[in-house]
């Protein structure tokens, strides 16, 4: 272990509950006042284990969904992805969820009917994004010696030459996205070099100790933790693929939110303020231990903080402290859902045969990104206009091997990329 870690590990050993009590008077009780009350003060959304999820666990701990006028609901862990899809198609009043801590291209596929064979189509609503970075792409111990990093070109060879399995968590999701693209940008067919298996975020370790795979990509805490059992290395973190890329989203279903519109808007102005509270560096620490209580994440918080700070050991020797890299949910608008964003993952689904070519982009991002609702919800929150986005997207974006996105022309970024896997 790091002197980093070892020091993050004393700084939460002994001060847990003055921690937790100086945090709860940051949060004083109060329903919000503002406007008509929520038509409902029940909802149940479910997270996966992983320190993206921070924001719904703090809204939760925090009372802050009670402080905007929903003081049951209920955040409720999901086994899988596959499960929270399922959950959220099953609904609330019939015990599964109203809305998640969720894949950002999910909410779309679940609309368009391509979220699973033999899956109904869903309609969903992305009210916030939730972060942006925190995620990395691992590699086994066997692979070290090779010297695998961001660029992927080294180890081509060995990852084809024993068609090697690499794991991702969802078809389609942003694990499976960032993975394909790294190895595509090194010449490595994800579809036909390797076999590319999906596997629970909290399973993945697991399954690298049982030499399920030689390499996996998957959010934060699962990284580091295979690094802290000595099982593998981090090749790379994805903010080096795509600087501050968009990762999950809070959605919810569109019947859900139809009925209850206020109810929406107050639970992502309670997520909100839970997002900008994570984001201050004071606040790291305090966060660790919450994630760390109560089974929510079954990792210790000392486990949790030097990532969540932006101190990363690779495993192999690199070490960076304070990246710029690291995981953000509310700064630099990371919270906002840039609909251009949205574009890529739906333009990256399309390159990959998740989505077919013809889908009309434009009218299933109106369709499913609120935008709308996050402005009024942020209002809420205390955000000010003018520290708002100004546009509903981002601009061109440049990824590490050196292709620009402009979500003017999605057609030419698809033309540009060399392997792809499209319908038809």
């Amino acid at each position: 272990m790091t002197a980093q870690n070892t020091l993050s590990r004393r700084r939460l050993i002994g001060g847990t509950a003055a921690t937790l009590a100086s945090v709860r008077a940051a949060f004083p009780y109060g329903a919000h006042a503002q406007g008509a009350g929520p038509e409902t003060t029940k909802a149940r959304l479910g997270y996966i284990p992983l320190t993206d999820a921070a924001p719904l666990i703090i809204a939760k701990e925090q009372s802050l969904f009670a402080k905007y006028g929903m003081p049951d609901v209920e955040v409720l862990m999901q086994p899988s992805w596959p499960a929270t899809r399922d959950n959220l198609i099953k609904g609330g009043e019939a015990g599964g969820t109203d809305g998640a801590h969720i894949l950002t291209p999910m909410p779309y596929m679940m609309s368009a009917g391509k979220a699973g064979a033999n899956i109904p189509a869903f309609p969903m609503l992305i009210l916030a994004r939730i972060n942006t970075n925190g995620q990395a792409i691992s590699m086994s111990n066997a692979m070290k010696p090779i010297g695998t990093k961001l660029d992927a070109k080294v180890a081509a060879a060995a990852l084809k030459g024993k068609k090697s399995k690499v794991a991702m968590t969802f078809r389609g999701g942003t694990h499976d996205l960032w993975m394909r693209y790294w190895l595509a940008a090194a010449g490595i067919n994800p579809d036909t070099d390797v076999e590319l298996i999906a596997v629970p975020p909290p399973k993945m370790v697991e399954q690298m100790r049982e030499g399920a795979m030689d390499a996996f990509c998957v959010g934060e805490p699962w990284g580091d933790q295979l690094i802290y059992q000595e099982l593998g290395y981090t090749a790379c973190i994805t903010g080096e693929i795509w600087k501050d890329h968009p990762e999950k989203s809070f959605a919810m279903s569109a019947a859900w939110v139809e009925k209850h519109p206020r109810a929406a808007e107050a639970l992502t102005a309670a997520i909100i303020e839970a997002q900008m509270w994570c984001d201050k560096m004071d606040n790291k620490s305090a966060m660790s231990v919450f994630m760390g209580k109560r089974g929510w994440m079954k990792v210790p918080p000392s486990e949790i903080l030097p990532r969540a700070e932006g101190h990363i050991d690779y495993g192999d020797g690199r070490e960076v402290k304070n990246s710029p890299l690291l995981m953000k949910y509310f700064a630099d608008h990371a919270s906002y859902p840039y609909q251009s964003h949205d574009l890529w993952f739906i333009t990256e689904d399309i390159r990959w045969g998740v989505l077919p070519p013809d889908v009309d982009s434009k009218a299933l991002i109106a369709a499913v990104n609120r935008e709308d609702v996050w402005r009024a919800a942020a209002a809420k929150a205390g955000v000010a206009a003018a520290d708002m986005p100004k546009s509903k997207s981002r601009g061109k974006e440049t990824f590490f091997d050196g292709h620009v996105f402009d979500p003017e022309n999605p057609a030419e970024w698809l033309k540009g990329q060399p392997i792809k896997k499209m319908m038809g």
